[in-house]
């Protein structure tokens, strides 16, 4: 199942018409080179026409990058550029647009060869004010045609997820968990950002899971998983019931999504889940992460959302863990001082039951079985039985970005985002579980996740990703007061105590 948006840009070039259109196209001409050369020729198109001060114009090459299948937009100002024009272009364009301008290249050239594009950016984003336009503007927006590529180059992961948030739909099973309140977050905030749902019950879940039994495709994801996981490190007499239940929910998905492009799911994965489907779903959970399509525990919608974000941003598996437990003195004397940069307090372990993807964690990884689960669920001094289903094993050492899209209790849409890595630490420890750490992580614990509300659930981007994520939830429409990051040494967070 293809889960994710192919994109395809659109690199228009605009001009006004007292400067050259020669500049503007000469300046996309070479732009489009400096991309292709660097990043390649599939996902982006020059679009042949350049505008010059004129709504026919904007019409030709509005046609034009649709029939090319184009589904965002680079507005190119070559030169200082036509401002009712470029920004009409972007109004009709349906899809994420970008405006970058072009820097000037020749001190010998300052009077024919000046574009002034430096200017025009200007009045290019007071127009789009005016309209009402959002569009993505670089930090610094203008440059050579090498720095604009790698513009776009950044551009790229930002518009695939907002294409694919507005083309989402999140599939529930179930009501959250007893006393789990914080994934029981408004539905109101999906909608404001496009995002369709679709509620159902466990019962409906188990219907169509009994009706996969004896599916013929199931001997084939057997052999898929005993593959993936190697000799001993799975249950063979599971197998066929966990394949029973991917099948379920890759058929859920495609009969289900309607009118929407992408999916991900919510589960309710416990406490009824394993007693009556029996055994835990987490591994089974994994395995569509890996292939695109998330699935988070607990029925976190909004831990759902956010992992499909971070799909599209990162291009790669992503996890959902509980913010779960700090990191014991003794560990962190014998394995991170002095071998890494961080404070005691700068390090937490991130933990799940098991649905992290194998390929994001440690080779001595095996599916095992719910320890707490089996505590409450199977009778005591008692083997393990439908508890039996979590991919367990410590995280693979690695840079990531922990973040969170959600909406609070008051209704609003927040975010947080962190840069940091996963530290090759072992755990002594069970679950999926990976040491963390997060510079000045114990104040932004404080003054961005205790401060803000926020869930239990984050979700993990498998490398650093911060200003993408910031620049997606932008897009999407969150006031940058709304999201929040780690402050550096130094830089006070506005509830802090200035006396600590």
């Amino acid at each position: 199942m293809n889960n994710m948006p192919e994109l395809k840009i659109g690199v228009v070039a605009v001009s006004r018409d007292c400067f050259p259109e020669s500049l503007s196209v000469s300046r996309r001409e070479a732009l489009m080179k400096a991309y292709k050369e660097k990043y390649g020729e599939e996902h982006i198109y020059e679009c042949p026409i350049c505008i010059v001060e004129s709504e026919i114009h904007m019409v030709q090459a509005l046609e034009d990058i649709k029939k090319a299948g184009c589904n965002a937009l680079v507005v190119y100002l070559g030169n200082f550029g036509p401002e009712i024009s470029e920004t009409l272009l972007a109004k009709h364009f349906d899809g994420p647009k970008m405006f970058v301008a072009a820097a000037e290249e020749s001190g010998n050239n300052l009077i024919q060869g000046r574009g002034d594009a430096y200017c025009g950016m200007l009045n290019a984003s007071y127009n789009l004010k005016l309209r009402n336009i959002k569009a993505y503007i670089p930090e610094y927006p203008v440059g050579t045609a090498d720095d604009i590529a790698k513009m776009i180059a950044d551009f790229v992961p930002v518009a695939r997820a907002v294409i694919g948030v507005s083309n989402l739909k999140i599939i529930t099973f179930g009501p959250r968990p007893q006393d789990f309140f914080a994934c029981n977050a408004p539905i109101k905030g999906l909608y404001e950002l496009g995002v369709e749902i679709e509620e159902n019950s466990e019962l409906d879940l188990l219907v169509s899971f009994k009706e996969h039994e004896n599916d013929p495709r199931i001997p084939e994801v057997c052999a898929d998983m005993a593959k993936e996981m190697g000799e001993g490190k799975y249950y063979a007499d599971l197998n066929v019931k966990m394949a029973q239940f991917e099948l379920t929910l890759l058929d859920w998905a495609e009969a289900h999504k309607g009118a929407r492009k992408y999916v991900a799911f919510a589960d309710k994965c416990w406490p009824a889940f394993p007693s009556q489907f029996g055994f835990e779903p987490c591994y089974v959970n994994s395995r569509l992460v890996s292939r695109g399509i998330p699935v988070s525990c607990e029925v976190d919608i909004y831990g759902a959302l956010s992992e499909y974000i971070g799909l599209c941003i990162s291009n790669d598996a992503v996890t959902l863990l509980d913010i779960n437990n700090s990191v014991p003195q003794y560990i962190y004397d014998e394995d991170i001082k002095g071998k890494y940069d961080y404070k005691l307090t700068d390090t937490f372990m991130g933990f799940h039951c098991g649905n992290t993807p194998a390929c994001k964690m440690c080779d001595s990884r095996a599916v095992k079985y719910q320890l707490i689960q089996h505590r409450l669920l199977e009778p005591a001094g008692s083997e393990p039985d439908f508890t039996r289903g979590t991919l367990e094993g410590d995280i693979a050492a690695s840079d990531i970005t922990f973040y969170r899209l959600q909406c609070n209790s008051e209704g609003e849409l927040v975010s947080y985002v962190a840069e940091g890595e996963v530290l090759d630490v072992p755990t002594r420890s069970f679950g999926g579980i990976g040491i963390f750490a997060i510079k000045e992580m114990g104040r932004f614990y404080r003054h961005v996740l205790i401060e803000g509300n926020y869930p239990h659930h984050g979700a993990v981007m498998f490398g650093h990703y911060g200003k993408a994520f910031y620049e997606v939830v932008k897009f999407l429409g969150l006031d940058v007061k709304k999201i929040g990051y780690n402050q550096p040494a130094g830089v006070r967070y506005p509830t802090e105590n200035p006396w600590g």
